[in-house]
Order: structure tokens, then C-alpha cells, then sequence
């Protein structure tokens, strides 16, 4: 019953966090769901204990990424998905940073979504994606580059 009401509470904490980290790594809100949804039922069957808040939503976000890297494998493509009215994005000007965000590759996304929108380091990026520091860096960074001419209409 304990580990219930954990879930629970884990759920209603990190649920719209997990979602959005999982919608900007594969770019399709159902299979973010299901990504999600996939984190949640690893914390059933591994049952881990937390030091504390923040160790809990960085082995739920590891999971989920980790989770969606797996997802991108099993489909081998990274199609280009249309900006969808659920997608967090309240005037033009956001819309159109989110547009051009969905337009770059999942690493780059996973990387600018960690970092600006969820405030990871690089170091903290890289221990949740799996991948060296120097390797966020440079997603970071190529995907700065990457927004910076989608958003002055210059081709990539």
C-alpha cells in the first residue's frame, strides 16, 4: 500500500516534467506517454529508494530517456511531427521556438530541453542521457547553431 501512495504522490509531482522531457526527445505525444507510463512501471518492479526529491525525478528522467532512446532505435527514423496545439506554447514567438526545437535531431532536443527548460547542467545531462559531458556540449551547442538559423530562415 506504501509503495502505492508513492507512486502516486512520484506520479503528481513529475508527470507533466516527464511528459515534456519524453515529448522533446521523440516529438510524439503518444509515444511520450507511453514512454512515461513505461518509467512508472520500472519504479514498480525496481522499487528504488530515494535520498531525496531530486534523486527521485533524475532516475525517473534517466529511465524515461533512456526509455525514449530505446523507442527512436526500434523505429529508425526521427520524423518531423507538426506542431501540436498540446504542446506548451502560449503566443507566436513561443510557438515558433518550439517549432524549430521539433526541428532538430532527438539528441540536440533532449539536450536544449534538459538544460533550458527542466535547468540540468551538462554534467547532470550527460549522467541522466548516458553520454559524456563534452558530448552535451557539443548537442548544445549544435543545436543553438541549429535554432539560430531555423529562426532567422536560413537553411541548416
Amino acid at each position: 500500500m506504501e509503495q502505492t501512495n508513492r507512486l502516486e504522490e512520484l506520479v503528481l509531482k513529475y508527470e507533466n516534467t516527464l511528459f515534456r522531457a519524453a515529448l522533446a526527445i521523440l516529438g510524439d505525444p503518444h509515444e511520450a506517454q507511453d514512454a512515461v507510463q513505461d518509467a512508472y512501471v520500472k519504479y514498480l518492479e525496481k522499487q528504488p529508494q530515494f535520498r531525496d526529491g531530486e534523486h527521485a525525478k533524475a532516475w525517473l528522467l534517466k529511465v524515461t530517456a533512456n526509455g525514449c532512446k530505446s523507442r527512436l532505435r526500434a523505429r529508425k527514423r526521427h520524423p518531423a511531427e507538426e506542431l501540436l496545439d498540446t504542446y506548451p506554447a502560449p503566443d507566436q514567438d513561443s510557438r515558433e521556438v518550439v517549432e524549430a526545437i521539433l526541428s532538430l535531431p532527438a539528441n540536440q532536443r533532449a539536450a536544449i530541453h534538459l538544460h533550458y527548460y527542466e535547468g540540468y547542467s551538462t554534467g547532470e545531462i550527460a549522467q541522466i542521457l548516458g553520454q559524456r559531458p563534452g558530448t552535451v556540449r557539443s548537442h548544445l551547442s549544435r543545436a543553438r547553431e541549429g535554432l539560430r538559423k531555423y529562426l532567422k530562415g536560413e537553411e541548416p
